[in-house]
């Protein structure tokens, strides 16, 4: 919450903690087995410096340690898994009058652990188990100096493979997670939204999201994109800009907010007044929700991201964008000149979840429909899989102008798109999960519970 407290979805987090520590447990030694590791030893990450200073920089917890315990904040930490043991979390809390030690966490889901404080980095050594050649042990993680003298098999593909591959299905203390990320960012959306309409700048919608999530910034699972007028045509846009346009004409923001480490990813674009542009989001928004349907296991996910070009075409041809049918600006490729990214990604412990394009545990990679080399998921979905679904429209000017160049600028109607140029683009961007009873829209329901 913006005021520090917890969320009151956070309450029932800890009781489905065990059920999820479980159930990776169990996944993980059969990957130990199938590797030939006798245990695995998996890293929180080290604190960097910046260079040439004393100052250092926000520290990221790595996603395969969170995994197993939500700590984000004690680098040189250590989770230790050993086949048919409890797991270990060894606890690096240094005694420093410089800065604030991490503090040993106190909820319940600790009691999962056989936890050990340690007080300098030398110590976690003592405390990790022995290997042998003919089964070492492995570490999962950042590899830094001096690791390399532990004795450990450094992030073995095979077994980080197989680790990646499994983390598509969610457990339903992840999805818990997700729901609260969402429901966090779905309220940050609105605070940005009232802003924009109330004529504030990059910046003054940014530091209102802020204050809505009640996170700071380098807490946030990635920088804010907060787009007025023309720079919603540009994708990663990210200048917070502090001038105040001389219009207000349209907002979009992509941002997100995270709950134990989980990831929520949300866009939503606004109009200032009504008009074409306004019309254009209606539009999309009915494409985004028809498409979010489709996330259900069984479904190849490269399907949906055809299925969006084909509908996105047609919300050019019946806006009058474009000439050609939707299937002629499918297959020309006059589609991509408004719409050039992939259809979305996995979610989850990380904004872009791992392992999207691979085949099998074993590794391996599912290609990505020709033509389309930015779609980051190209596998078919299963029960838990949770993904986004962010359909855009931009006008960029890059794309236009090559289009303009070739036999794809005779489809496109100029007039129209002068007139939207100055609007930048749409895109809307939902969190939904693939389940046995359908599609579940993590976004749209935090969004309606702050209605």
């Amino acid at each position: 919450m913006a005021d520090g407290t917890e969320h009151p979805l956070e309450s029932g987090l800890d009781g489905l903690f065990p059920a999820h520590l479980a159930a990776l447990q169990a996944t993980t030694e059969a990957a130990l087995a199938a590797t030939g590791h006798a245990a695995l030893v998996i890293g929180a990450g080290v604190q960097r410096y910046n260079y040439l200073d004393d100052s250092t920089a926000p520290f990221k917890v790595s996603p395969l340690f969170k995994h197993w315990a939500p700590v984000l904040d004690a680098p040189g930490s250590f989770v230790v898994v050993r086949p048919g043991k409890r797991p270990q979390l060894v606890f690096m809390q240094p005694e420093d009058y410089w800065h604030k030690p991490p503090v040993l966490p106190t909820g319940r889901w600790i009691e999962s652990f056989e936890v050990i404080v340690i007080r300098a980095p030398a110590e976690a050594r003592g405390h990790l188990p022995a290997g042998s050649a003919a089964a070492p042990v492995a570490y999962l993680g950042e590899a830094y100096a001096g690791l390399e003298d532990w004795g450990l098999a450094l992030n073995p593909p095979a077994l980080l493979n197989r680790v990646h591959y499994a983390r598509i299905a969610k457990t339903p203390y992840e999805l818990a997670c997700l729901r609260v990320a969402n429901h966090k960012g779905a309220a940050a959306h609105l605070a940005a939204r009232a802003a924009f309409l109330g004529g504030g700048t990059e910046y003054d919608i940014h530091l209102a999201y802020l204050a809505a999530t009640g996170h700071r910034e380098e807490e946030l699972p990635y920088f804010n994109i907060i787009a007025l007028n023309e720079g919603g045509s540009i994708l990663h846009y990210t200048e917070l800009s502090r001038a105040r346009p001389a219009e207000h004409r349209s907002l979009l923001i992509d941002a997100g907010a995270q709950c134990r480490g989980y990831a929520a990813d949300i866009t939503r674009t606004t109009a200032a007044r009504p008009g074409m542009f306004a019309d254009l989001i209606t539009a999309l928004d009915a494409v985004e929700l028809a498409l979010c349907a489709q996330v259900v296991p069984g479904k190849p996910y490269p399907e949906i991201h055809l299925d969006a070009h084909l509908r996105i075409a047609g919300v050019l041809r019946d806006a009058g964008i474009i000439r050609c049918s939707a299937e002629d600006a499918v297959a020309t490729g006059v589609s991509s000149v408004f719409f050039p990214h992939g259809i979305g990604h996995l979610l989850g412990l990380q904004v872009h979840d791992v392992a999207g394009l691979q085949a099998t545990p074993e590794g391996g990679t599912l290609e990505r429909p020709a033509g389309h080399p930015y779609l980051r998921l190209t596998r078919t979905l299963v029960p838990g899989t949770v993904v986004t679904i962010e359909p855009g429209i931009y006008f960029t000017e890059l794309l236009l102008k090559q289009a303009g160049a070739d036999a794809r600028g005779k489809q496109i109607v100029w007039d129209k798109v002068d007139a939207l140029r100055p609007y930048g683009g749409v895109r809307i961007e939902d969190n939904v999960v693939a389940t046995p009873g359908g599609a579940e829209n993590l976004t749209r329901a935090a969004f309606a519970a702050h209605a």
